[in-house]
């Protein structure tokens, strides 16, 4: 199986409901999680923290604890951090009022009482200074600054409405916690958002919790987040350190877009927020999702996004990597972004993926992530992580479900079709001759088509091995400047286009696409550049029918004005 299905990952075994599985290595050489979790439903009363310890990667947990337990009050949404003498500290929300209900919109919230509680009341910590085995007795409050938005909910800031799913920020031995900050429970539950940091000056060194520093940033009234015209809701953030010392933090909106800040003081103050963009100016498309950034040890970076325009909570599934790198700008060491690559999906589009952590050991890459009932560990392809920094060269080669295999089409340039042999393609699905029903399973296999054509003003048919609906056409739509894809086993057709804007530009570009036979999807890849929809459409990638077998159709291409048509078995995005 395609090692980039969640459903090869390793289970975290947990009571239900799981959100954040967080980890961080401790100093006896184990990976210790919190994870929230509980019998219920998301925000349902009994939602709790617990610990556990694995010493073998996430193939087997041991030291399960509640950090707070299942008959206190709701506790929610930890994050983990280590401090250079080894403590611990376990943040999270924290209902300690025992708040059963509090003022919300009506509709949707009737009577105008929200009866989910996990996301208000007190932030605070436990700490831990036996590597995760057992938290202090004592829960401690962090107090918050109130700003605009908090004096602007229901209870005018004296209840607060806030929650977590960001990592601390270390920079210099202090620590940043993030928070985000709402105003109002409504339409999306969360109605308004905006993001903060719980500051600490001391926590490196002070050992005695009562005496910690804190205080909230950035400076002033307002959080992080984006003009109230582009979005209301700027939540969910996610911070690095740069090497000169700046700060940099992409959170989630509903603008289709992910938004990005810098902080050059500390978090004191930040940038303007603006949208993401590629390192080639084009923007970045990402729902009202978790969207996180983690920094290697290398001086680089790995985010983690859904690249598609949605503006809901939906279709967080595939899961895209893109790799960053820092570069000189006028203001500070910035972050230029590369191009996507997927890395986790699975077969049920409906599944969602998020609340992912980064943990590298021993040069292996691993990728945690829940889907709200399921928390797993996946061991992701070293060729995939060091393939995001590298796309001008053998790069969006996805090891595990490609091989070098490479035949070309047609080599031969006299600008009239030519009929040559077309090779063999595998079936994407088969019968499972082992199983008492002969169901279909998915065989995985992959491959791309990649070539270079002047695009003119006239539309043409391209390439076409059709037979009936069996085979792949590909059609230059000039009307639309497009290409257009048309391809089919004989029972299932499927129709894809590339729309992108990207072939309005008439002349010679380079095109890949890719049908990634995991995900079951279609790429195009224009001059290096994903095709992601662009303004046009939500979603560049397309899906098709998962019960399609192979495309074969002519044997020797009834059409080929592609002088240059490779074959490449695998996933070959940006080589």
């Amino acid at each position: 199986m395609d090692n980039r299905n969640i459903r090869t990952g390793r289970i975290i075994p947990l009571e239900g409901y799981c959100d954040q599985p967080y980890i961080v290595k401790t100093d006896d050489g184990a990976w210790l999680m919190t994870v929230t979790t509980g019998a219920g439903m998301e925000g349902a009363s009994g939602q709790h923290v617990v610990s556990k310890r694995s010493f073998d990667r996430g193939e087997s947990w041991q030291d399960e604890i509640d950090v707070s337990p299942a008959d206190l009050p709701e506790s929610s949404y930890s994050v983990l951090y280590k401090t250079k003498y080894g403590r611990i500290y376990c943040f999270y929300n924290y209902n300690a009022d025992n708040l059963r209900a509090v003022r919300a919109d009506d509709p949707p919230f009737g009577g105008g009482l929200c009866r989910r509680v996990d996301t208000q009341g007190h932030f605070g910590f436990k700490y831990s200074d036996d590597h995760g085995k057992s938290w202090s007795d004592k829960y401690y409050d962090i107090p918050q600054r109130r700003f605009e938005v908090d004096r602007m909910n229901p209870y005018s800031g004296e209840i607060l409405f806030f929650w977590n799913v960001g990592k601390p920020l270390e920079l210099e031995n202090e620590v940043y916690v993030p928070i985000y900050k709402i105003r109002a429970f409504g339409e999306g539950f969360m109605r308004y958002s905006e993001g903060a940091l719980l500051h600490s000056d001391n926590i490196g060194s002070e050992r005695d919790p009562e005496r910690l520093h804190w205080e909230t940033l950035p400076d002033g009234d307002i959080g992080i987040r984006a003009p109230h015209e582009i979005s209301v809701i700027s939540e969910e953030h996610s911070f690095v350190p740069l090497s000169d010392g700046s700060v940099f933090c992409v959170f989630r909106t509903v603008s289709g877009h992910p938004w990005c800040a810098y902080s050059r003081d500390k978090c004191h103050t930040f940038s303007q927020p603006e949208p993401m963009r590629y390192a080639n100016g084009r923007l970045m498309k990402h729902p009202r999702a978790a969207n996180f950034i983690w920094k290697l040890d290398n001086g680089r970076y790995v985010y983690w996004f859904h690249n598609h325009g949605g503006q809901g909570f939906d279709d967080r599934n595939p899961a895209w990597l893109c790799g960053a790198t820092e570069y000189p700008a006028e203001d500070g060491v910035r972050l230029a972004f590369g191009q996507p690559v997927p890395v986790l999906y699975d077969d049920d589009p409906m599944i969602r993926m998020s609340y992912p952590d980064f943990v590298v050991e021993d040069g292996e890459y691993y990728i945690t992530e829940t889907q709200k009932n399921v928390a797993r560990v996946h061991h992701i392809d070293r060729e995939l992580i060091e393939g995001l920094f590298h796309q001008s060269g053998n790069s969006g080669r996805i090891s595990g479900v490609t091989s070098s295999a490479k035949s070309t089409i047609n080599n031969e340039s006299t600008g009239l079709p030519i009929v040559d042999r077309m090779p063999r393609l595998k079936p994407f699905s088969v019968r499972d001759n082992n199983s008492h029903d002969f169901h279909s399973i998915s065989t995985d296999y992959s491959f791309t088509l990649g070539f270079s054509y002047e695009f003119g003003d006239e539309s043409e048919v391209l390439f076409s091995t059709l037979v009936g609906s069996c085979g792949i056409e590909l059609c230059w739509n000039a009307g639309m400047s497009r290409l257009e894809l048309l391809c089919g086993d004989g029972q299932y057709m499927s129709c894809f286009w590339d729309d992108d804007l990207l072939l309005c530009r008439r002349g010679r570009h380079e095109i890949r696409i890719v049908f990634d036979g995991g995900v079951k999807a279609v790429y195009f890849v224009t001059d290096g550049i994903f095709c992601d929809g662009g303004e046009e459409r939500q979603f560049g990638f397309t899906r098709f029918d998962r019960h399609m077998q192979s495309l074969n159709g002519l044997t020797s291409p009834g059409v080929n004005k592609l002088s240059d048509l490779v074959y490449i078995e695998g996933i070959a995005l940006y080589e």
